[in-house]
């Protein structure tokens, strides 16, 4: 029976070294409880580092039974590993390039080599528990070389993955000599999510420019499948904070620190030590507020709490000076016998204390300089039961955008960051509550349980999806049928489109031409079958190309045609041209806008080509010239056709189809086979009698039969039926 597998750097436990003895604590986790309701159930299993090196075999062997009785398999990591992959390439590469501090990257190619390592090992561990019909869900960017390494040994698996920091823009990405490797490795995804839309975004951005694979409305097209790319904004389990907030425990220890710190406003703020968080600025914001706002000493107070972190690392020591320093000096200025401006805590908390301190505060200042998602500011909102308290977010944590009716700051805006702590303060309890209760309400129905099922149910509809497509792929059994169907007939004819289907596109048309193979496998089919090239190419391209070629061609989507026994081409439609230098003109004038972009003037219309154009710019550019020409078209009752980094406009009955059609009125055919690779093909297909085998060049939706992988792949099956 299938199962799920559960991937992620580390196990939802910790592995403790204690009295000569190994002993395990469990993770209080969002992520730990939220998938607890899949890996806990049948044959489900969670697979991780244990989060301790351990090199005795006889105590591995016990962990490993151990971690088994908790549906857990550890994948064990030496000295070397940690150091190099996790605390290398993890954090000091990965970390900062997708946090957008550039400055921190560090680009060291043992540390590369040494996380393709530490990938490989998860791959060996999940293929000794995995079965092909599996479902695999890897979590986060310590693993982004995982799904493709899972792919190749198990392509029929369900491999998802998602990505728990945020994702960066082109700009930065392409910053890493291992960009492809990278992109790659995520794309053997059938799902990939992330936190929010923009993160989405820029990996579609990133795979477009660097990897050249194209997408649409969240699905990339790859090689034999489609991938989907979604945002899904993670929850917090959110009764365990609102109980936890009602509990004896923590109202005892809620009034326990009100006798401490008397009536005074709290301010709070909980982060890990790094430098991502802006903690630094937080306190110098808060230095400003009491600066210049003299009436507020005494009155109010900064809890912060800084949960220690990578606390060898020069950066993160230097971090760790700096907030010292500023602490140590706003308390210097502001504290008086009875009121210190900032209690600091330099370590961690027990959860019924930081659910204390959350029912406690008046104020969550959460104002990270670049966060995924920020789970401590939904945790605030669930621990509020009163519904009083405000919440200032930062607009650069992934839960800005879900969280509208916090007071929402730019963290490097200092005064900005001050004003709002002023304009919590002086906020009327009646419009606490309503904003507080709306973010509540929001919360509850997007929690922790409800993103995994979306997740879930997301990954069974790509899969579907998949499945629906893959059901029209030209398999050998489909080759087969072709093969016998070919042999036997007597009068067989074949439509072969050119660009896509015969030949990859290039980024001069010019330079696809057909090359040595393409014309000794055109030359054997024209023995055995009828083959006519029916293109939208030019009349004295294709005419030069296939000279001497036993061939009928069909030029211009339909309007040329030259069969094998004419020496001149016939009009196959009567199309005036009086359009042409109205059209021209507004096409010319977007060539000027858009560097790369080139026209092509054909008999009976014309082709804007944007391959050439920046990624990005060559995609807006076109939306706009379609438009433009959309209206256009009306007037002179012409059709805009989007082709593979093509736009085309011409006449609305000139078209493959028809053409096909007229060519096969007269005679009976006992084999018929069209293969076109755009939509411009489709037209060829919708006009193929029911018995016609139809195919499509790619894994898009499609009128024809069958999808077929590439031109190398048309070539594979045609020299297959000579």
């Amino acid at each position: 029976m299938a199962k799920t597998i559960i991937v992620s750097n580390r196990l939802p436990v910790s592995l403790r070294h204690k009295n000569n003895k190994f002993e395990f604590k469990p993770s209080a986790g969002g992520l730990a409880t939220g998938l607890g309701s899949i890996y806990k159930e049948g044959e489900n299993i969670w697979i991780g580092w244990p989060g301790n090196d351990v090199e005795d075999p006889e105590q591995r062997a016990e962990i490993i039974l151990e971690l088994h009785e908790l549906k857990m398999a550890p994948v064990f990591l030496n000295k070397k590993d940690i150091e190099e992959f996790y605390e290398g390439f993890s954090n000091e590469t990965l970390w900062p390039a997708f946090h957008y501090f550039t400055q921190y990257i560090n680009y060291d190619e043992n540390h590369w080599n040494a996380y393709v390592r530490v990938n490989e090992k998860f791959c060996e561990a999940i293929l000794k528990k995995a079965n092909p019909d599996d479902t695999i869900w890897v979590h986060d960017y310590q693993l982004l070389l995982l799904p493709q390494m899972l792919r190749e040994k198990l392509p029929q698996a369900t491999i998802a993955f998602f990505q728990h920091i945020p994702f960066p823009s082109y700009e930065i990405i392409r910053m890493l000599p291992w960009r492809k490797e990278i992109l790659e490795g995520m794309c053997g995804s059938d799902l990939l999510g992330f936190h929010t839309y923009d993160d989405m975004r820029h990996f579609l951005s990133a795979v477009g420019r660097l990897l050249g694979l194209s997408s649409e409305s969240g699905y990339i097209q790859a090689d034999n499948r489609i991938i989907n790319v979604d945002s899904f904004p993670m929850g917090i389990d959110y009764d365990k904070f609102a109980k936890a907030a009602k509990s004896k425990k923590t109202q005892n220890l809620v009034k326990k620190y009100r006798d401490t710190l008397g009536k005074q406003k709290l301010l709070l703020t909980i982060d890990r030590l790094d430098y991502s968080k802006g903690i630094p600025q937080r306190i110098t914001a808060f230095d400003t507020l009491l600066k210049q706002h003299p009436e507020f000493h005494g009155k109010v107070s900064m809890i912060m709490v800084v949960v220690p972190s990578r606390a060898k690392v020069k950066s993160y020591i230097e971090l760790k000076e700096e907030i010292d320093t500023l602490v140590g000096r706003i308390n210097s200025n502001y504290s008086t016998l009875n009121w210190v401006p900032v209690h600091y805590f330099y370590r961690s908390f027990p959860f019924e204390e930081l659910s204390a301190f959350y029912n406690l505060s008046d104020i969550a200042l959460v104002t990270p300089l670049r966060d995924g998602m920020n789970l401590v500011c939904k945790e605030f909102v669930a621990s509020k039961t009163d519904q009083k308290g405000v919440l200032i977010l930062s607009e650069m944590a992934g839960a800005s955008k879900e969280l509208q009716e916090a007071i929402l700051v730019n963290p490097n805006d200092m005064s900005g960051v001050a004003n709002a702590i002023k304009e919590a303060l002086s906020m009327k309890e009646k419009e606490q509550v309503q904003r507080m209760t709306s973010m509540q309400e929001s919360l509850k129905r997007y929690d922790i349980f409800q993103w995994v099922k979306v997740f879930m149910d997301r990954l069974s509809h790509v899969k579907q999806k998949q499945s629906e497509l893959m059901s029209k792929e030209v398999d050998a059994e489909v080759m087969a049928e072709l093969h016998r169907v070919f042999l036997e007939a007597k009068r067989p004819i074949i439509f072969l489109d050119y660009d896509g289907t015969l030949v990859g596109f290039k980024s001069r048309p010019e330079d696809a031409y057909p090359d040595e193979e393409l014309k000794t496998i055109v030359e054997g089919l024209s023995e055995k079958a009828q083959v006519v090239i029916i293109s939208g190419r030019d009349k004295e391209t294709l005419g030069r190309w296939f000279k001497g070629q036993k061939v009928d061609m069909i030029a211009e989507h339909g309007v040329w045609l030259k069969t094998r026994n004419d020496k001149t081409w016939q009009a196959y439609a009567e199309v005036d041209n009086d359009w042409k230098p109205d059209i021209q003109q507004v096409m010319e004038y977007y060539v000027m806008r858009t560097p790369g972009a080139f026209i092509e003037e054909k008999h009976h219309s014309l082709v804007w080509h944007y391959r050439k154009v920046e990624s990005g710019l060559g995609d807006l550019r076109m939306r706009e010239l379609f438009s433009h020409l959309k209206y256009m078209a009306r007037g002179h009752n012409l059709q805009v056709l989007e082709g593979n980094m093509v736009l085309e406009i011409k006449r609305p009955d000139i078209n493959k189809g028809r053409a096909a059609s007229a060519f096969m009125k007269d005679e009976e055919f006992d084999f018929i086979l069209a293969i076109g690779d755009d939509w411009t093909d489709e037209d060829t297909f919708k006009a193929m009698p029911k018995k016609a085998f139809t195919i499509r060049v790619g894994y898009s939706y499609t009128q024809a039969n069958y999808n077929i992988k590439s031109p190398k792949e048309v070539r594979y099956l045609l020299k297959k039926l000579i």
